[in-house]
């Protein structure tokens, strides 16, 4: 049996920094809701077809938006969640701290995009104020976290164990991931402690050019990730960890659906419904984590996938 970790991040984008009041309630329409001509496609969507196949969802939700325009966004999307019975966790982009009506933190004056921009004692505090955020929205407790852009470093650990979250899915071996401080000189692929806190990375395979690429819906055909899920669970893996967003069946714009991806998306869930012998969703509250001494080398995909993978994203670009 596979653990299958189908995590979603949760968050909120103005398109831009200027005139973001104005913009926030349109854009909460778009980002959460989905509105497209062909029906809404956005979290309650994605939430109703996860709770028709019977699939646990993690949901790792960005509440810092909420300090500049206040708690009803944030509430909306917790009780979205809460409702239908998946898990919530933390998600921190730390690009809303200079945008806050309250300084998060003494320096904030400043935009820095990543995580790992903060000192340690800065980074302790947003995780702090980020937890306590969606506590007050009416999340349950928190024990699990992912830096926005997975911009993390191994200081992030730290301040997660100072405020008593014992889990992290910030690493990405396509990202920031080998720069992150955690297992220099080894890329994760599979769970590790570090700094008292349980990595759980990314999944990543080698596709048929050679390259690595992050198990994310809009990145990857469903050929692709069935076929790595099949390969993860004949080589005897722990767990894989798959990456979406609450806006990720749209299209770039956000106006229209992007029924390629939702076509993957119903056809995973799907598939994990049929072969739930062999792969459980599963979440991070009560977990008992399985860990490996000495990581694996990454799963591989073919030449045959990376080429349905290319005309897929071929027709996307073209009839979105």
């Amino acid at each position: 049996m596979l653990d299958v970790f189908f995590t979603a991040d949760v968050e909120i984008w103005c398109d831009g920094w200027d005139d973001i009041d104005k913009k926030f309630p349109a854009a909460f329409r778009k980002y959460v809701i989905g509105p497209t001509p062909r029906g809404d496609f956005g979290l309650p969507y994605q939430l109703k077809v996860l709770a028709d196949h019977g699939l646990l969802g993690t949901f790792f939700v960005e509440p810092l938006f909420s300090t500049r325009f206040g708690s009803h966004a944030l509430e909306e999307i917790v009780g979205f969640i809460r409702e239908a019975g998946q898990e919530i966790q933390l998600h921190l982009h730390p690009e809303w701290v200079d945008e806050s009506i309250e300084p998060l933190i003494a320096n904030a004056s400043r935009k820095r995009q990543h995580l790992f921009q903060y000192t340690l004692e800065e980074q302790i505090q947003l995780i702090k104020s980020g937890a306590a955020l969606l506590s007050k929205a009416g999340a349950p407790e928190i024990n699990a976290f992912r830096a926005g852009s997975f911009g993390f470093n191994r200081d992030t650990l730290r301040a997660l164990a100072a405020n008593g979250i014992g889990f992290d899915s910030s690493y990405n071996a396509t990202l920031f991931g080998p720069d992150s401080g955690v297992s220099p000189g080894v890329l994760l692929h599979e769970p590790m402690e570090c700094e008292s806190v349980i990595e759980y990375p990314m999944t990543v395979f080698q596709d048929g050019l050679g390259a690595l690429r992050h198990v994310q819906l809009t990145a990857c055909s469903s050929g692709e990730i069935e076929a790595m899920l099949w390969q993860a669970l004949e080589v005897g893996r722990k767990s894989f960890v798959i990456l979406f967003h609450n806006f990720e069946l749209l299209s770039p714009s956000k106006s229209t659906a992007d029924q390629v991806v939702i076509r993957r998306f119903r056809r995973l869930c799907e598939f994990l419904e049929r072969n739930r012998d062999c792969f459980r969703t599963t979440g991070f509250h009560g977990l008992e984590p399985k860990m490996v001494t000495t990581q694996p080398m990454p799963l591989k995909s073919n030449f045959w996938h990376v080429t349905t993978r290319i005309l897929e994203q071929i027709y996307r670009r073209k009839y979105r």
